[in-house]
């Protein structure tokens, strides 16, 4: 296979990039927070609690950059914002989907258990 640039960066294999645009500690929480249609921030928030505000607002701006999601903002009193998967983000959540169940299958072959 022979590497290529995307973004100014260098990658070795398309799962190289693939894990650019979905790998990390919070964007396939993100990703599966989302699956189900639009979700404001503050809920998002809520759904994945062990992330800081910071990190989120930095998570989301990411990969709506990625083109995996949307942001809608409405012009309300107080303001609005939905984040939504855009068809990217959808195409996503299969292969999010299998990295989980695999996970799932990692826990029980190293006897891990979940607190």
């Amino acid at each position: 296979m022979t590497n290529f640039f995307y973004q100014g960066r260098l990658y070795y294999t398309p799962i190289e990039l693939t894990m650019a645009f979905i790998g990390g500690t919070w964007k396939m929480p993100i990703l599966l927070a989302l699956r189900k249609g639009p979700v404001r921030y503050g809920d998002l928030r809520k759904a994945i609690p062990h992330i800081n505000d910071k990190m989120l607002y930095s998570q989301l701006r990411d990969l709506e950059k990625k083109g995996m999601i949307q942001r809608k903002v409405y012009q309300t009193k107080p303001p609005r914002v939905d984040y939504i998967l855009t068809d990217l983000g959808n195409k996503s959540i299969k292969l999010v989907d299998k990295i989980n169940d695999f996970g799932e299958y990692l826990l029980e072959v190293e006897g891990i258990e979940l607190k």
